[in-house]
């Protein structure tokens, strides 16, 4: 359903995130973010000088390489276009999330490293979406099937699933309304940690 009709207004910015998720053919993952700001009227830029209607007022891409534990193996950042000619100089300074997992704790040590001075606002903002893509990128079937058939042409045997170990719950659960504990979606795809009501027989 879309949003509901606005009343006459005018059309001023835009801003567009773009993130994909890839495979790479020695099994680890790239996932890159672009970011672009546009304004949809001339006006002039400092370090630009005059810039046009959709001319980028910020284009940014950053790239994360990952190995199947979400731990960061190299990273590129790039600005293409910025309000100010200084601001490309901070995208090496990136590389000092080598190392990091992207997971539970991942945006605390992003700000720790990159945040206000020592980054740039619109690429630190632009690894939250490019976090996301990664889990879905990575979980999917298709990842685990392409993960079996690297392992197989390496010669790896399939991990065997200790079946009295216990399960773990999905990354996904209590962090949205579907994914809630007592929800029909855990229900149904994790029953194991569904805590709503019962059926009753």
């Amino acid at each position: 359903m879309p949003l509901p009709t606005p009343i006459a207004r005018q059309h001023l910015h835009t801003r567009q995130i773009e993130c994909r998720g890839f495979f790479r053919s020695d099994g680890l993952w790239d996932i890159e973010g672009h970011i672009t700001d546009t304004k949809t009227y001339d006006h002039a830029n400092e370090h630009r000088g005059a810039l046009g209607p959709g001319d980028p007022i910020h284009d940014m891409s950053i790239r994360l390489t990952l190995d199947d534990k979400f731990v960061v193996h190299d990273v590129v950042a790039v600005t293409d276009a910025s309000p100010f000619r200084m601001c490309p100089d901070i995208t090496p300074d990136f590389k000092k999330l080598i190392g990091l997992r992207v997971g539970p704790g991942f945006h605390k040590q992003l700000r720790e490293r990159l945040g206000g001075v020592h980054g740039c606002v619109h690429i630190v903002e632009l690894l939250g979406p490019v976090a996301t893509v990664a889990f879905q990128t990575m979980q999917s079937d298709k990842a685990s099937k392409l993960r079996r058939e690297r392992d197989a042409a390496a010669g790896i045997a399939p991990k065997q699933r200790d079946p009295n170990a216990p399960r773990r719950a999905p990354r996904v659960l209590n962090t949205c309304h579907a994914w809630a504990s007592d929800s029909d979606v855990v229900k149904r795809w994790a029953p194991a940690f569904y805590t709503g009501p019962k059926d009753v027989a």
